[in-house]
């Protein structure tokens, strides 16, 4: 019921005084009467709803508006008094009591960007305030108060005077809260109550101006109606705030973002004082003595200003640049994001985040991971235009935006060559070689879409990116959502998982093209979460890698395998079969890598020359991290494969160089084996380079007998695929493993 009484009051004080108002207008004998009583109403009525209002939200506002309205209704009530009777004590106090009301008004308008600022943004904020308003009473001084003075006497320069200077302190006040972004809501009561002050600023300055003509003001009926209508506003901004903040409460909105002109405003202000200096010394004809000093002491303020700009130009370009990379920072992005929205461009934002960039910097420390940010930052600015705005958001993430955009191939057309560029070697700093891998998410944006949204969008998709494997590109899609708290959850479920024996190890043979016979296993882990039924591998392996649970998993895949394996030896003395096991990038990185094999190798009784590693592409580009560990299991006896061999980067500079014997097909291209030159080509090349190199193949994903046959005509001996088994429980292969040849 409150709350009713609370919205009600507003419309009935409303009513009345437009009433009051009509009637005011209608009846130019008593419209002095009325409308002294409708301020005093409205005024009384402004000051008791804003001291309610202080109790809620925004106390220092209220209680000084407040304190302004009260003085209003002394300021009406003494200058009525002396119009009746010619008090010169009433009208004193009505004086005094006036510019006390400007000061309070002017002082609670400020008081709405002062109470979010401290030190010196503060003091910034007040020395703004005072120099705008110092340049702005020089025009008043020189056009309205200075003329007006003449023939005066002195008794009435401080209503003169103040009143003008007044009105001028509350139009100056209010502007410089608008300037500062004080106004974040058009329906909030302080945007009202900004609004009733700049009325009535405007208004009174129109009584004064009357005034100054030797005619009665309180006969206007611009004038009554704008004075009414002002006070009106301002008492209104009272109520609402009293009536809102009766319900729940709120925490203040932030500031909105100042218009960057608006820093400007001082160094106008001082111009304009010093060119109305000048004018005035020259029409005074007083320039032989005044006019030098004048000259001289506006070149002095000329030169300051322009050093001024200057830094604060430079200070501005500081605000919005990332002092390591020269690019644009945070606030940078948003401002290019606003200027699009205001040109109504169709844009796009790429999402551009290092992968593994925290073992650059454990491994050689963050002197060099600061080079290769800026390394990866000078790539940015080459394959992109002078419109577009590359920026870094993150310790190793950085955004480009991309204005006028056609189609999407014009924005994954610029991932896929960032890419590219990052693929073509490594990043040299001193004696090391850094290879550089990045996730990229693409997002567009059209013209009437909001492009702060492209950033989320494009986090999403460069998530994705990183899920799918790592220096990939991916266009945001409708269907993608944020798969970070899943992920988070399977992180969580993938140690409980290790722990109470969710995992399962799965094997698929590796035959002889030739016979059909086994001459090994790939080792190929399997969850089923109580809950959540089984996850994909493509789903929790990332996972694993991203969070480290892989080390663990990745130790027991391998001690699983190497016991299996060993048991299929036993039960079949001779045969020639070796287990073939995935090591991920993460578990290369670690120095006990190769201990802990040895250590497994050791328990289980499988002899070293009977495991095989299997290495992605990604993960061997790394020679610093990957090359000494390879190289010592290789010198115990342990093989290394190449997995998925042609779906990377800068693959062959390496395989030179490196410890590799095996170089596994990836499936994609088995599966374009249809027996023409254009589908066997790929394949050839591969087998012909691992020939040369003496290493050799396996091809993966073989599905049908033509690309068995096809293989082994190209010079493949080894694979597999559904054609020969899936992925089974070890026991469902003990038949097949007790066929392998005999050793030797």
């Amino acid at each position: 019921m409150g709350r009713r009484t609370g919205v009600g009051a507003p419309v009935v004080v409303s009513v009345i005084v437009i009433g009051g108002l009509v009637a005011a207008l209608a009846l130019p004998a008593a419209r002095s009467g009325i409308f002294g009583l409708t301020l005093v109403t409205l005024d009384s009525l402004g000051a008791v709803y804003a001291l309610r209002a202080a109790r809620h939200r925004a106390r220092l506002t209220w209680r000084l508006a407040a304190a302004g309205r009260a003085l209003s209704v002394s300021t009406t009530v003494a200058l009525t008094v002396n119009a009746v009777n010619g008090s010169a004590v009433a009208w004193w106090l009505g004086v005094c009591s006036g510019l006390g009301m400007f000061a309070c008004l002017a002082a609670s308008v400020l008081s709405i960007s002062a109470r979010r600022l401290e030190g010196r943004q503060l003091w910034a904020f007040a020395a703004e305030t005072w120099a705008v308003f110092n340049g702005a009473f020089m025009l008043v001084w020189y056009f309205a108060v200075y003329p007006t003075l003449s023939g005066v006497p002195p008794s009435l320069w401080l209503q003169l005077i103040g009143y003008p200077v007044g009105n001028l302190l509350l139009a100056v006040s209010v502007f410089s809260v608008l300037l500062r972004g004080g106004v974040t809501r058009l329906g909030d009561p302080i945007t009202t109550l900004l609004g009733g002050v700049l009325f009535y600023a405007i208004a009174d300055t129109l009584w004064a101006s009357i005034g100054a003509r030797g005619e009665q003001a309180a006969h206007s009926p611009a004038v009554v109606a704008g004075l009414t209508l002002a006070s009106l506003v301002m008492t209104l901004a009272a109520m609402r705030a009293d009536s809102a903040g009766s319900g729940r409460r709120r925490p203040p909105p932030a500031a909105a973002q100042s218009p960057s002109w608006s820093a400007y405003l001082p160094y106008v202000s001082v111009a304009a004082g010093n060119t109305l200096m000048l004018v005035g010394t020259i029409q005074g004809q007083e320039f032989t003595l005044w006019g030098g000093l004048v000259l001289a002491q506006t070149a002095i303020i000329g030169a300051l200003l322009v050093r001024q700009v200057i830094s604060l130009r430079d200070t501005r370009e500081l605000t919005v640049t990332d002092t390591l990379t020269g690019l644009a920072n945070l606030a940078g992005l948003h401002a290019g994001l606003r200027r699009a929205a205001g040109r109504r461009e169709r844009t796009a934002m790429l999402i551009v985040d290092l992968d593994d960039f925290k073992q650059v910097n454990d491994r050689y420390g963050h002197d060099t991971g600061n080079v290769m940010l800026i390394e990866v930052a000078r790539t940015l600015r080459a394959h992109i235009r002078s419109s577009d705005v590359a920026a870094r958001v993150g310790g190793d993430e950085f955004a480009v935006l991309l204005t006028g955009v056609g189609e999407h191939a014009d924005a994954t057309g610029v991932a896929a060559r960032i890419l590219a560029a990052f693929a073509t070697g490594p990043i040299r700093i001193g004696a090391d070689s850094i290879p550089a891998r990045a996730s990229v998410g693409v997002a567009i944006a059209g013209p009437d879409e909001d492009p702060h949204e492209l950033q989320h969008r494009a986090d999403l998709a460069m998530y994705e990116a990183k899920r799918a494997g790592k220096h990939l590109w991916r266009l945001y899609e409708p269907s993608m959502t944020d798969r970070r708290a899943r992920d988070g959850a399977l992180a969580d479920h993938l140690e409980d998982a290790l722990r109470d024996g969710q995992l399962q190890v799965l094997y698929q043979p590796l035959v002889d093209l030739t016979d059909g016979r086994p001459v090994g296993a790939e080792a190929l882990v399997r969850w089923t979460h109580p809950q959540l039924g089984p996850v994909s591998p493509l789903e929790f392996i990332p996972v694993a890698e991203r969070t480290g649970v892989i080390i663990r998993l990745g130790l027991w895949v391998l001690e699983e395998a190497c016991r299996q394996v060993r048991a299929w030896q036993l039960r079949s003395p001779g045969t020639a079969i070796y287990a073939s096991v995935n090591v991920s990038p993460r578990q290369l990185q670690e120095p006990t890598l190769v201990a802990d094999v040895l250590e497994v190798l050791s328990r289980t009784g499988l002899p070293a020359s009977d495991l095989v590693l299997e290495i992605t592409e990604s993960a061997i580009v790394d020679e610093h991290a990957a090359v000494p560990a390879l190289a010592s299991l290789r010198s115990h006896g342990v093989r290394i494969a190449v997995d998925d061999f042609g779906t990377g980067y800068s693959s062959l500079q390496y395989l030179t160089r490196l410890p590799v014997d095996v170089l596994k097909i990836d499936r994609s291209f088995v599966s374009q084996l249809d027996s023409t030159p254009e589908g066997a080509a790929v394949v050839e090349a591969v087998i012909r380079l691992s020939q040369v190199l003496r290493l050799r193949t396996v091809a993966e994903g073989i599905e049908t007998p033509a690309q068995a046959t096809e293989l082994q005509l190209l010079g493949c001996t080894h694979g597999q695929g559904y054609l020969f088994a899936r992925p089974l429980p070890a026991p469902e292969l003990n038949d097949m493993m007790s066929t392998a040849a005999i050793r030797g």
